[in-house]
């Protein structure tokens, strides 16, 4: 008798528990259909490579929804795996890889959104002969795509240098200039060092790119990579610190031929084949160019009074390095929302937000509910239908419906977008057009899917 009512009790915890699972679940599912039937999914879906989902052969496993380091980008809906918050997506493969049944491929983003995106060979190479783009600039965002693109780049050069038996002997000339010492910059240079092509390297700021300015411990590696000279990494994942001492050991090498502070302002291919790169200082001859300038660009300014003070910056690192201080945040997207609301959550500072408009509209659901949460609590202030007028050293004038406020500041942080290479690209003639949907590891899949639909 005690047996029974024991395994009844059991019964009964584990049966709710089940219940409240299944609630969940329904609730959760119940979202995601709701988020598509409000065309979130289209307007903020994924804009470079990430995963295409074959619901014919999808089982409903779940799989590839637990595996993905960005979070919930994709959800069970009807049983089937489908895109969720496609904005999160940069291109691991990781759901590719763990879907047992082969039904996702990772593909670029379809011709809608590609109008932004320079037309490219299969090689990388652009509308220009021998001038080639690398890294997130085509489309492929994450940092195992660039290091592998730049590696490639680089022996479809060698290959053609050994095809036409031609040399760089004319003094100034290079085989190969890259523009740009981030991932695909410093992959590209260390292919062309191991290959003893005779090349150069400029950056305008300094070695590593963006990846130096990502937050401590940030994961930039999920899987495997390798670096010319360099072989296989042994973690097969990788922080922002561990690329950084990579990164260290590529300055010291005396075969790394890199420039830092060189801008470029023009290239021009001339009737002899060879481009001639221009920069604030001066001028590079080469054979060939590499592109390799990521996608962010330079960040947007005021062109107000001030802005050029030490205390004004356009990215935000660490905001647990900023306490007790008066800060600014200036801007209303989700980078402003993100950083305003970080740095209120540090001991003792006082935030502001400056907004040009009457309040948030193009910011994401979790971004709008957070900062109302913030403002609610008396975490931060937002002045909207506000500009700075002027940055002081210890203050900072801002027009808030048409009447001047001065509030003491310390910091201040400008978040109003970023100025894409695009025009640079089209003003040195590279050709931009849509292009048609391309995937990756389709013979897999489709063996895999044969595995499972053929009778054993």
């Amino acid at each position: 008798m005690d047996n029974l009512i024991s395994f009844l009790i059991a019964a009964v915890i584990i049966g709710a528990f089940l219940a409240y699972y299944l609630r969940q679940e329904k609730k959760r599912e119940q979202k995601y259909r709701d988020s598509a039937e409000r065309g979130k999914l289209r307007s903020d879906g994924p804009q470079s490579q990430h995963p295409h989902i074959d619901n014919n052969y999808c089982i409903g496993c779940a799989t590839c929804t637990m595996v993905c380091p960005e979070g919930d980008v994709l959800g069970m809906v009807g049983g089937k795996a489908m895109i969720i918050n496609g904005y999160k997506c940069i291109g691991h493969g990781l759901c590719a890889e763990a879907c047992p049944v082969g039904a996702i491929t990772m593909v670029l983003a379809s011709p809608s959104v590609g109008a932004d995106r320079p037309t490219l060979s299969p090689e990388y190479e652009t509308s220009i002969r021998n001038m080639f783009i690398v890294g997130e600039l085509g489309g492929l965002a994450l940092i195992k795509n660039a290091v592998n693109q730049g590696r490639d780049c680089v022996d479809t050069i060698a290959r053609r240098l050994a095809a036409n038996k031609t040399s760089a002997s004319a003094v100034g000339l290079y085989d190969i200039l890259i523009v740009g010492a981030g991932p695909a910059g410093i992959s590209a240079s260390l292919r062309a060092a191991e290959k003893m092509i005779n090349y150069i390297t400029i950056e305008q700021s300094e070695v590593g790119g963006t990846v130096s300015k990502y937050p401590r411990q940030k994961l930039v590696m999920t899987s495997p990579v390798e670096f010319p000279l360099h072989g296989k990494f042994k973690k097969s994942e990788l922080s922002k610190e561990d690329l950084l001492e990579f990164w260290g050991k590529v300055l010291k090498r005396a075969d790394f031929k890199c420039k830092t502070g060189e801008k470029v302002e023009n290239i021009v291919k001339g009737d002899d084949g060879i481009f001639r790169v221009t920069t604030q200082n001066g001028e590079f001859r080469s054979r060939h160019v590499i592109l390799a300038l990521g996608k962010s660009g330079n960040p947007r300014k005021l062109g107000v009074k001030g802005e050029d003070l030490p205390k004004v910056m356009y990215r935000l690192i660490e905001a647990d390095h900023y306490v007790n201080k008066r800060i600014l945040v200036v801007g209303g997207g989700d980078s402003a929302v993100e950083a305003a609301m970080g740095l209120a959550s540090q001991v003792g500072n006082t935030v502001t937000v400056s907004y040009r408009q009457g309040e948030f509209s193009r910011i994401k659901e979790r971004n709008s509910q957070g900062i109302q949460e913030f403002m609610r609590k008396g975490k931060l202030k937002v002045l909207f239908n506000s500009n700075p007028v002027e940055f002081r050293t210890d203050s900072v004038v801002i027009d808030v419906n048409g009447t001047k406020q001065t509030l003491p500041n310390d910091f201040v942080w400008i978040f109003i977008g970023g100025e894409p290479p695009t025009a640079f690209l089209k003003k040195i003639g590279v050709g931009f057009a849509n292009r048609d949907i391309t995937t990756e590891g389709s013979r897999e899949a489709k063996e895999a899917k044969e595995a499972v639909l053929t009778p054993a």
